[in-house]
C-alpha cells in the first residue's frame, strides 16, 4: 500500500514553516575518506551541484525509509549530517530523495523510491533504502546514483547525486560522475551496505 502523500499545500505550509522556501527530490566495500571535508577548522566547500535529470517528482511522501513491499534489492541504509559552509548544523533542512530501482527503473507514476525527511537537531539524516542499479540505453549508461534536493532556511537549493565508491568502472565511463560525491561506504554484520555522506549547503 502507498503511503500517504504530501500534498502540494501541506508540504508548502510545512517547508514555510521550515523557513524553506525554495522546493515546493558481497565483500567488503572499498574503505574511503569521506567525500565532504571534515568540519574541525570551521570552513568546508559546498557540496557539487549536478542535474536532477528527467525523473525528478514534487510532492513526495515524507518519510525516513524508501522500503516497501516488493521492492528487491541489497539494503541501503545513507547517514549524514547537513551543515553551512561554516560547519555549522542545519535542523530541520529539507532531504528530498529519489532513485532508479535494483533494475534501473525509475517509478514515474507514483512515489516507490521517493521520499523527503527534515534533518534532526544536529543537523542528522537517515535514509534506508536499497543500492539502485545503473540505467542507460544502448549508446550510454549512468553508473549507480541517489538524487537528492536539499534546502534550509537562508540557504540556496542544492540538486546533486551521491555515488558508489565499488562502481569504479560505471564511475569512469559516466560523464557526470563527480569523485567528490561519493559516498563513504561499508557493508555492515547484517550484510546490509552502510554509506555516509554530509553535506555542506550554501548560504543564500
Amino acid at each position: 500500500m502507498r503511503q500517504p502523500v504530501i500534498s502540494r499545500r501541506r508540504f508548502a505550509t510545512a517547508a514555510t514553516a521550515a523557513g524553506l522556501t525554495g522546493i515546493v527530490g558481497t565483500a567488503r566495500a572499498q574503505r574511503r575518506p569521506q567525500a565532504t571535508a571534515a568540519c574541525t577548522d570551521g570552513a568546508a566547500d559546498a557540496t557539487v551541484r549536478q542535474t536532477a535529470g528527467p525523473y525528478y517528482t514534487p510532492d513526495t511522501p515524507r518519510r525516513t525509509s524508501l522500503l516497501e513491499a516488493g521492492i528487491r534489492g541489497r539494503p541501503l541504509i545513507l547517514v549524514g549530517r547537513v551543515v553551512d559552509t561554516a560547519c555549522r548544523p542545519l535542523p530541520g533542512a529539507l532531504l528530498d530523495f529519489w532513485q532508479a530501482d535494483a533494475d534501473g527503473v525509475y517509478d514515474n507514476d507514483g512515489f516507490r523510491l521517493r521520499g523527503h525527511q527534515l534533518a534532526d537537531a544536529d543537523g542528522g539524516y537517515r535514509l534506508e533504502t536499497v543500492k539502485p542499479g545503473a540505467y542507460g540505453g544502448l549508446f550510454f549508461r549512468c553508473t549507480p546514483h541517489l538524487h537528492v534536493k536539499l534546502q534550509s532556511r537562508n540557504t540556496r537549493v542544492l540538486t546533486t547525486q551521491l555515488y558508489f565508491p565499488d562502481e569504479a568502472k560505471r564511475n569512469a565511463a559516466d560523464r557526470i560522475y563527480r569523485d567528490s560525491l561519493l559516498v563513504d561506504l561499508a557493508s555492515g554484520p547484517d550484510g546490509a551496505l552502510e554509506a555516509r555522506f554530509d553535506f555542506v549547503l550554501m548560504s543564500a
